[in-house]
Formats: structure tokens, C-alpha cells, sequence
């Protein structure tokens, strides 16, 4: 069945896209070149890969965490400037509490109450987030060490990533077995698909958790940003950020973004849902067939003339905007995030799904493929 559902490492090549600056870039062959980024404290040695294409865009991925370190895109004038919030060392990346640019897993977002049920079994897992799991426990996907291998594909580089999770690591059953693999394809496209196949029933939510600033990152707030999101309705949330089980409407709310939209156009409203969250921190169910390919969301910034669009065969997608950023954290080029320095666009299955018997379902049997794939396409205009 398929889903479509040393601490401190130096400085690379593509990190000199410098959060202010711009670089110029070569177009030619597409490449994949692989060099040191640090050592973890048991010796383990971490790589970062970094993937060219013929439009000579640039990514940049580590294999702790599989965190994209680096994306570099071009404006309406050609020029290049990293659009990722990130870390400038592998110490940075170790020790910041943001999840800058990882894989998330074995689930994404947040399950209630840190339990779950599954075929009459509870499992508790670590609270880490009040009295709730967010993104896979006190150690998740994003801090752990992926076997990485180089590729070549026909649609451009690529880099794939493995990781073997026992059973009952951070409370979730069975020994799964993940791949992502991620492509830059000649499109100035960024393609994330992920497989998993598990040795007895689990629960699995992978998504990767980028922070995009289009203007470049550390470059001012995402507030004149304009969003479109590809959703009639979106999963209100309780205090803790746990879905009510509802679906609403957005028509009529703070959080109808059918239609191209500043992300500052309504954030500030006296409305609860936007209270909970500090602004939009919320799970927008897409309108598209479960598992079909198709766009979940458009963002423009304006000044640069950056577009973003979002694939995938997710059926929802949380659109986050910083709002838990506040300034103490450095990030690249010695630049401080303030709250709002960014947005994420999540690709998912709904939040706490394990435990909300109307949503999409999250299980994985043995025997079972989990696969989906999400695209982040660039391009100016």
C-alpha cells in the first residue's frame, strides 16, 4: 500500500550566500560536491552536500538532521541570495531549538497529550511541548545522524539520506526503516520524497521544516509577504495547539488565504485562533484528491520579486510564521531572528491525527510503503 498521504563545522562554499549579500553564480552542469561540516561528540563525522543545477540555484543539505543548511534563489534580476533561516556550524545546528531546515519525524507537528492508541495498544511518548509531543520527541528525525549518498538523476542532483529508527525510540513502535531523498532539478525546483516501510504497526508523519524569507534570509519580517494557500477549510486548535477536531471554514476568517494576501494583512486581529497561536501556527486542509499530486500554496515577496510554490501529495499543509522566534537565537552571518524573521510551509497529515479517528489516517502497517513527495518551485517575476 502506498501514502500519499569538533562541534563547530566551517564555513562552505554556498554558505557564502551571506544573508545580506548576494553571489554571483556559474550555470553549467548540474553537480553534487560533498566536503566535511564537523563531527558530532561520539566522532561521527557529518557532510554537507550541496546541489547545483544548470541555473546554476544552489542547496545545501547536512546529513544531521537532514537539514536543509542553504537555498539559494534567484530574484527578478538574476541575482542569487539564500532564502533559509539556518545555523552557521554544526554546533549552531546541535544546539538551536527551531528545527531549522530538518526532516521531522516519526510525526510531524503535535500529538495530544503526548499518547496514543494503536490497535488497542497506548503508547506514551516524551512531552516536550507542555503536555504535548511536538515533532517526534525530545530527539525526532532532526537530531539524528542520516547515512547519505550522492546521486545523479535525469531531472538533476541529488542527495539521499537513510535512517533506521529502533522500536520504541522515543516511545513510537516498530523499527522503521526512512528515505528521503532530496533533488534540485533543472525547474529550480527543491523535490523532497519520502519512503518508509516499518517491521510492525506505527504511526508516521514526515515533513521537513525550512524557514523561508524570500527577501533573503535575516533580511526584515515576512509581513508584506503574500500568501496563497489552495484551502476552503483549516483545523482550529485548542491552547495547546492541538486540533479540536473540527473543520471550519476559512471564509469569513483571518484565515482565508485563497487569494494572494500579506501575511500582516490580518495577523494582528482579535480573533482566538490567532491568539493561540501568536498568529498563524495552524494546519490548512488542502483542496485536492487524498494522495494526488497538487499546489498547496503560492507565496510573493514583492521587493524581490521571488515566487515560491508549493507541491505535494500531502492533504494538509501547517503554514507557520515565526511567531515562537524572539531574537535569541544568531543565526547565519551573525544575524539575530527576530519573531516573524520567516515562514514555514509544512507539508503534512494533520496534527494529533493519531487520535482524531474523522482525520486522514497516519498508520503504517508492516508490509505497508509510506511515500510522498513535496515540491518547493522558484521563480521570479
Amino acid at each position: 500500500m502506498r501514502y500519499s498521504f569538533l562541534a563547530a563545522g566551517a564555513l562552505s562554499g554556498v554558505l557564502a550566500f551571506a544573508c545580506l549579500g548576494q553571489a554571483p553564480v556559474k550555470k553549467g552542469n548540474p553537480s553534487v560536491k560533498m566536503q566535511p561540516y564537523g563531527k558530532m561528540p561520539d566522532g561521527s563525522e557529518i557532510d554537507l552536500y550541496t546541489l547545483t543545477n544548470v541555473a546554476g540555484m544552489q542547496a545545501g543539505i547536512i546529513n544531521y538532521g537532514g537539514a536543509v543548511v542553504t537555498l539559494a534563489a534567484p530574484d527578478k534580476s538574476g541575482k542569487f541570495a539564500d532564502v533559509v533561516l539556518g545555523m552557521d556550524t554544526l554546533a549552531g545546528y546541535m544546539q538551536e531549538p527551531n528545527y531549522f531546515g530538518a526532516l521531522i519525524g516519526r510525526y510531524g507537528n503535535r500529538i495530544g497529550h503526548a499518547t496514543f492508541k494503536l490497535e488497542g495498544k497506548t503508547y506514551t511518548l516524551p512531552k516536550n511541548n507542555g503536555e504535548n509531543t511536538l515533532h517526534g520527541g525530545n530527539a525526532g528525525f532532526d537530531k539524528r545522524v542520516w547515512k547519505a549518498r550522492e546521486m545523479s538523476t535525469a531531472n538533476g542532483p541529488a542527495v539521499e539520506l537513510t535512517y533506521v529508527s529502533k522500536d520504541g525510540e522515543e516511545g513510537f513502535p516498530g523499527t522503521l526503516t526512512a528515505k528521503v531523498v532530496y533533488t534540485l532539478t533543472d525547474a529550480n525546483e527543491l523535490k523532497i520524497e519520502y519512503t518508509a516501510t516499518t517491521d510492525k504497526p506505527t504511526v508516521l508523519n514526515l515533513t521537513n521544516h525550512s524557514y523561508f524569507n524570500l527577501a533573503g534570509a535575516g533580511v526584515g519580517d515576512n509581513l508584506q509577504h503574500q500568501v496563497m494557500i489552495n484551502a476552503n477549510q483549516f483545523t482550529p486548535v485548542d491552547e495547546g495547539l492541538i486540533p479540536t477536531g473540527e473543520l471550519k471554514a476559512v471564509k469569513g476568517t483571518p484565515f482565508d488565504f485563497t487569494k494572494l494576501t500579506a501575511i500582516g494583512a490580518r495577523i494582528n486581529q482579535d480573533d482566538q485562533q490567532l491568539k493561540f497561536g501568536k498568529g498563524y501556527d495552524h494546519n490548512w486542509v488542502l483542496n485536492k484528491r487524498m494522495g494526488a499530486m497538487g499546489k498547496a500554496a503560492e507565496v510573493y515577496e514583492p521587493k524581490s520579486g521571488r515566487v515560491l510554490e508549493v507541491f505535494t501529495t500531502e492533504p494538509g499543509l501547517q503554514f507557520y510564521t515565526g511567531n515562537f522566534l524572539d531574537g535569541s537565537v544568531t543565526g547565519k552571518g551573525g544575524i539575530a531572528y527576530p519573531m516573524r524573521a520567516a515562514f514555514c510551509m509544512e507539508t503534512q497529515h494533520y496534527p494529533d491525527s493519531p487520535n482524531q479517528p474523522k482525520f486522514p489516517s497516519t498508520e503504517l502497517k508492516s508490509g505497508q510503503t509510506y511515500h510522498t513527495v513535496t515540491t518547493y518551485k522558484f521563480s521570479a517575476r
